[in-house]
């Protein structure tokens, strides 16, 4: 990436100094160029941290809403009464019981 921040900058100054491009063309480019590879350092990060909960054995938040709500389906179905002060119990002792687990 080093690499590429430096030829990418020699090769704007040397169109710069030839007259090619104009500075704000340059900086324009340059702009863009540190979007896209901002974004792409995002998308590795938010790829490795997601490998590394995973293989962790952390559940989502998102995978958790589903489970409660697949939970009360069932729980409606078999006439059960679903309590939501139930499952956020349940819920919390899942996260403390992972967080001792980790910190072993």
């Amino acid at each position: 990436m080093t690499q590429d921040l430096f030829s990418s900058l020699k090769n704007y100054a040397s169109k710069l100094s030839n007259g090619e491009k104009s500075p704000a063309e340059v900086a324009a480019a340059l702009n863009v160029w540190l979007k896209e590879s901002g974004d792409s350092i995002k998308e590795k990060i938010e790829s490795e941290v997601e490998q590394s909960v995973s293989k962790m054995g952390f559940a989502k938040k998102s995978d958790l809403s589903d489970l409660l709500k697949r939970i009360e389906l069932l729980e409606r179905k078999i006439g059960a009464s679903p309590t939501k002060a139930k499952a956020k119990t349940v819920k919390k002792k899942v996260v403390k019981k992972n967080a001792k687990r980790t910190a072993k």
